[in-house]
């Protein structure tokens, strides 16, 4: 297991809170988020093992997954997020999402019990993630579902940019392995249901091989890409490209070089 030792400062809960109005609400970042091909992937993986019931969305930000459930497959969950940015959950609040502005270690949840709990690109922040983890199946219902995002340490941009890649970066904190990510689950007392890879970006590729510094990227920078490979994404004329970036990123995510992994487990039914 790869982790940062000391923590830097941008680990503790009041970095993501100062983060919020300059990068989470900058006019890119909600662009990108709420655009409907920002969760596809994950929304695929979700639909094909949850089909209906409570979520809770851990690290939920702008609430931008909530949003997309409600949006397309209304009545079918009772989604919730909890983050400790208050000006992304305010945004997350005037869109009518259910959010909770505490930590899932400290909040009291009482009875309520869920049947999905998501952890998209939230582990790799979090010092001590398998306590997240424990509370986790705390809170979930008999057979409930984790889903669980991170960046992969062992994905084809780290194997040749290092230390230049954008996502090596202070505020991960901990670099995952499948290995490892499926250890953190297991150890908790979940049981592994599905593993994989995802996402590929050749443009992060390139400009990250070009800068040739391990300077971190300006926020507002990362912003902006994701807002442009969004639109990308989703013009029309682009479809044989995207096509081919499809197929890339299955033989990375086959071969273990895909830019994140990702993980399903399970809570014992008994």
């Amino acid at each position: 297991m790869v982790y940062a030792d000391p923590l830097p400062t941008e680990s503790a809960p009041e970095h993501y809170d100062q983060l919020g109005r300059p990068y989470y609400l900058s006019a890119d970042k909600l662009d990108g988020d709420f655009a409907s091909v920002r969760f596809e992937r994950e929304l695929r993986l979700f639909r094909r093992h949850c089909a209906h019931g409570q979520v809770l969305d851990v690290g939920c930000s702008t609430g931008a997954f909530l949003f997309q459930l409600q949006q397309r497959f209304p009545g079918a969950y009772q989604p919730a997020g909890i983050e400790v940015s208050l000006a992304a959950l305010d945004h997350a609040r005037d869109r009518g999402l259910e959010v909770i502005s505490d930590s899932l270690l400290t909040h009291d949840f009482g009875p309520r019990r869920f049947d999905a709990i998501t952890f998209w690109a939230v582990l790799e922040h979090l010092p001590g993630p398998a306590a997240f983890v424990r509370r986790a199946m705390e809170i979930l219902q008999p057979g409930g579902t984790v889903f669980a995002l991170v960046p992969n340490l062992q994905s084809l941009a780290v194997r040749l940019l290092g230390a230049r890649y954008r996502y090596i970066l202070n505020q991960h904190v901990n670099y995952f392995t499948a290995d490892t990510l499926a250890s953190l689950l297991t150890r908790q007392g979940l049981e592994i249901v599905e593993t994989g890879g995802s996402h590929f970006n050749p443009m992060v590729l390139w400009q990250d091989w070009r800068r040739g510094t391990d300077a971190p990227v300006p926020d507002a920078d990362r912003a902006a890409l994701l807002r442009r490979t969004t639109h990308l994404k989703q013009a029309s004329w682009l479809r044989p490209a995207k096509w081919a970036l499809h197929v890339t990123e299955q033989g990375l995510a086959t071969a273990g070089l895909a830019d994140n992994l990702w993980a399903v487990a399970r809570k014992p039914s008994s």
